[in-house]
């Protein structure tokens, strides 16, 4: 059965699906028995930290902006994106400073470093070919997933996943327009999360997670940002973490937020007065967690693994990378009833994705002998900027079944009608 729930955090806007959660493995050593939760109480989401005006400078990363009538409800939205206009035909290149984090939390070392090397082998930075995928998923059925035979996004032939995904987005598929990732890897950096602000929970298949509340989570990222000498406001600063969550408030079983990305103006850090009379220097960031493969239950969210978190926020942060593009309101299965209105491509489609490339990371059996672990990389799906702006026909790539332009990146082979055409208005 696939359980939607909207979730909504004091610091940003968040969404959230109820699916089941399986733990990771961490480092050894004494430590206090983990909190056993249920599949049932858990929940996996994401939130947005800060935001920020953009500037008319290359004070920030490389963006450009462009609007969109929507025919729904009348509106011409505005909306700021990473990369140059495809119009264009242009390549541009982001650097990214990738900081593995090792936190110690609970009583037990949970390290980045460990993900690294499959973190940066996987879709989101190797190139690939888009044409086909051998699974993708789907809540509605049994397993949560099923064998694909049709065709993924054809003309993505060598491609990182983003860059694939921007392209799909434009229809520029085959064409001269891409958006590259340049990974730049930077020292671990250790954190010790205080008894108050961090436990470790165990669920189902037996693994054991990370647990930190998000509001001390969130501010310690931002700190970093302001602190570290490589931090540079036209690359993307990424935190990269094994296997540790977030939770609301003050309770453990609040759980789980894998990923955020966010914006804000610099402060201090050697740059000055943050008033740069429209040439401010502004950061975007983010962080995600590698999540070991049956930490989410496999028959309800067989997508959440490995590098799902990751291109979640990298999607994210690329279509709304100052946090501040808003859309007519909208809802999806992974979020009803509640309504958004930010142009968040994750959001929508949490639960959803599909298998590509293959990889040998942590492909055994969970500590209870569940074998989750399929030999792939799984991606979520990705809702575009048509579905967003009500558009009919969509200008995006043309689906599968060669109708119209399709709405996420997946087109047809999303199992929800929802995305199939553009969704109706939103008010609950």
């Amino acid at each position: 059965m696939f359980r939607p729930l909207a979730l909504k955090l004091c610091l940003a806007a968040s969404v959230a699906i109820t699916i089941p959660l399986t733990a990771s493995s961490a480092s050894a050593g004494a430590s206090p028995a983990p909190i056993v939760i249920s599949d049932a109480a858990l929940q996996a989401s994401s939130t947005t930290v800060g935001g920020a005006n953009p500037q008319p400078s290359a004070n920030t990363v490389t963006h450009f902006f462009r609007t969109a009538l929507n025919p729904l409800d009348g509106i011409t939205y505005g909306f700021n994106m990473v990369g140059q206009d495809p119009n264009l035909q242009q390549t541009t290149t982001i650097t990214v400073d990738i900081t593995p984090l090792i936190v110690n939390v609970g009583g037990m070392s949970f390290n980045g470093t460990d993900v690294l090397g499959p973190t940066l082998t996987s879709p989101v930075f190797a190139s690939n070919d888009y044409t086909t995928t051998p699974f993708v998923s789907d809540p509605t059925v049994v397993k949560g997933f099923r064998p694909n035979s049709d065709s993924l996004s054809p003309g993505n032939t060598s491609n990182q996943l983003e860059d694939a995904i921007m392209r799909s987005q434009f229809n520029e598929q085959g064409t001269g327009y891409h958006l590259i990732l340049d990974p730049v890897v930077h020292p671990a950096i250790t954190i010790d999360v205080p008894g108050a602000n961090g436990a470790l929970i165990q669920t189902a298949r037996g693994v054991v997670a990370g647990d930190v509340a998000v509001k001390w989570w969130s501010s310690r990222i931002q700190n970093l940002n302001n602190s570290l000498s490589y931090a540079d406001p036209t690359h993307l600063q990424l935190y990269l973490t094994d296997n540790v969550m977030n939770f609301i408030g003050t309770n453990p079983l609040n759980c789980c937020i894998i990923g955020f990305h966010g914006a804000s103006e610099v402060v201090g850090h050697g740059t000055g007065s943050v008033h740069g009379n429209g040439n401010q220097l502004i950061q975007t960031f983010g962080w995600a967690s590698y999540v070991t493969p049956g930490f989410f239950n496999p028959q309800r969210a067989w997508t959440l693994q490995d590098i799902d978190a990751l291109s979640h926020e990298i999607s994210e942060w690329a279509d709304d990378p100052f946090i501040n593009n808003a859309v007519q309101p909208w809802t999806s299965p992974a979020i009803a009833p509640a309504c958004s209105g930010i142009l968040e491509t994750g959001d929508p489609v949490v639960g959803v994705g599909f298998a590509k490339q293959p990889n040998t990371f942590r492909q055994g059996p969970t500590p209870n002998g569940t074998q989750v672990a399929d030999g792939f990389y799984h991606p979520e799906d990705e809702a575009l900027l048509p579905w967003f702006m009500r558009l009919n026909p969509s200008p995006a790539q043309l689906a599968q079944s060669g109708t119209n332009g399709r709405y996420t990146f997946m087109g047809d082979l999303n199992p929800f009608s929802v995305f199939h055409a553009a969704p109706p208005a939103c008010t609950g």
